[in-house]
């Protein structure tokens, strides 16, 4: 065939005149350069291929797998809400025993959340952890190994485990000594005060060592004193415990120090030359002399002694405050819920202008609502800080709306719904405005209910509120289930070009 004709057929260049002798002497089956065409890659090498079934596990899970994934997801849930909730508790001075221990291991666990860090924590005093299992009654010791079982269970963190378990052992040990003896009881406590000098001085390591060699022993054939042998082996075990929670402790101690560093250098010097953590604080006292320390444990008659910290009043609890099992049941789901992203707790409680003593003061004895309010935060992007600012350099976060949550359960006249009201000083009226150039005006908002509960009033900002049915935004007034709801936010300004 042609060379031209057999170009044409398969889609290669015809040749040139001058070149068709030549390319009759070249053999046209052989590779030819061409330009425009691209140079191939060496093929990839195929990994060796592995079995279906092993691809359908690294691919899939089984229903065992989801199932443990998701306890194990739901665990850790639960557990980072029990550890926000401490340190709410912690931080409103109402706290319970698990709650200081609690707060005490957020400075070295590794696996809490920076935001939910406060500036003020590294400053609050926790009482050591042995200070705090040495105050508690049986029956408080009781809740508290509940409690700690609680931690313990949930908890994936080695060192925070390790922790909750020494903890457990020290209550169990604290828990038996307080009950009443009896003669073979006596006879241990006899040789008490030599199984402290065996035990106290050695370390850590020297204490698992002899631990082996006891436990070897026990399971000879030799004849020894088994019951003298047994009781060694508990006494250690309490002495290995009190090891490891001394190890925590140090660690948070260094952790704390360091922190403190940045905020009070006087105070970390003086924690750094100390033996540990404060053996006692000022906002811990659970003793069952003093109920009121201790609002949580239904102590309504009790009232607090001890004046609270300066810049805290606002958060610490008052003599008539409701501390009901049913206000606290409610209270403690609704810090369950957390606080949203541009929130912030709300707590800017006033004293209730001309107040007066109710009149069914004598028949039902006055107590204060809990709350638990939050405030919504972010920026208002109006002209001027178009201007001035952007995303990367924002504005100053304002006010844009509140939510009040106010649990009243025992109500007597559960068909009259709490109202409130909202209170402007100086005779100003609604739209008129007081504050200097820059500022904004400010009002209360009152919250009037029926027997037992006493009015409370709150400092808001005073703005338009947005009374729309929007679902991220919307009005809401509600009383359901001892909770009175409300929840608004401010009127966008939106400015015409």
């Amino acid at each position: 065939m042609n060379p031209a004709r057999e170009a044409m057929i398969n889609g290669w260049k015809s040749p040139r005149k001058g070149d068709r002798g030549r390319e009759r002497e070249r053999d046209i089956t052989a590779p030819r350069h061409d330009s425009s065409s691209r140079i191939s890659k060496p093929a990839r090498q195929q990994p060796p291929a592995k079995s279906t079934a092993s691809n359908a596990v690294g691919k899939y899970l089984t229903q065992d797998q989801q199932s443990e994934q998701f306890v194990a997801d739901e665990d850790k849930f639960v557990l980072k809400q029990a550890k926000k909730k401490a340190d709410i508790r912690v931080r409103e001075q109402r706290a319970k025993p698990i709650d200081y221990l609690a707060f005490s291991l957020r400075f070295i666990d590794t696996d809490r959340d920076v935001f939910d860090d406060h500036e003020g924590d590294v400053e609050v005093d926790i009482p050591a952890p042995e200070t705090v299992l040495e105050s508690l009654n049986h029956a408080q010791l009781q809740e508290l190994h509940e409690d700690l079982t609680s931690y313990q269970t949930l908890e994936s963190n080695a060192r925070n485990k390790e922790f909750w378990s020494a903890l457990l052992v020290l209550c169990a040990d604290r828990r038996q000594k307080l009950k009443p003896q009896g003669p073979e009881g006596r006879a241990l406590a006899s040789v008490a005060s030599d199984v402290d000098n065996i035990l106290s001085p050695k370390s850590l390591e020297q204490l698992e060592a002899l631990e082996k060699q006891i436990r070897t022993k026990l399971q000879s054939n030799e004849p020894i004193d088994t019951d003298y042998w047994e009781e060694l082996l508990k006494s250690l075990l309490m002495y290995k415990a009190k090891a490891k929670l001394r190890k925590v402790c140090e660690a948070i101690k260094a952790a704390k120090v360091e922190l403190l560093r940045l905020v009070d250098p006087e105070k970390a010097e003086e924690l750094e030359e100390s033996d540990g953590l404060p053996a006692n604080s000022h906002n811990f006292a659970p003793s069952p002399a003093k109920p009121a320390t201790r609002p949580v444990a239904s102590s309504s008659d009790a009232q607090s002694s001890a004046a609270p910290p300066p810049g805290t009043a606002r958060f610490s609890s008052t003599g008539n405050e409701d501390f009901s099992q049913a206000t606290k049941a409610l209270y403690d789901r609704e810090v369950a819920r957390g606080v949203g992203e541009g929130e912030e707790i709300f707590a800017a409680e006033e004293a209730v202008p001309s107040a007066t003593k109710p009149l069914w003061a004598d028949k039902y004895r006055p107590r204060k609502p809990r709350y638990f309010n939050r405030v919504q935060m972010g920026y208002e992007w109006n002209k001027y800080n178009q201007t001035h600012y952007d995303h990367d350099n924002p504005p100053p976060k304002v006010v844009q709306g509140y939510r009040f949550n106010i649990f009243y359960p025992d109500l007597i006249d559960k068909t009259k719904a709490p109202t409130f009201k909202i209170i402007r000083e100086h005779g100003r009226r609604r739209g008129e405005s007081f504050a200097p150039a820059g500022k904004e005006d400010t009002c209360l908002i009152r919250f009037v209910a029926g027997p037992p509960y006493e009015d409370i009033a709150f400092r808001i900002v005073d703005r338009e509120w947005d009374y729309s049915a929007k679902k991220e935004r919307g009005f809401k007034s509600s009383f359901d289930k001892g909770i009175l709801q409300l929840h608004f936010q401010f009127k966008k300004i939106y400015y015409r070009k």
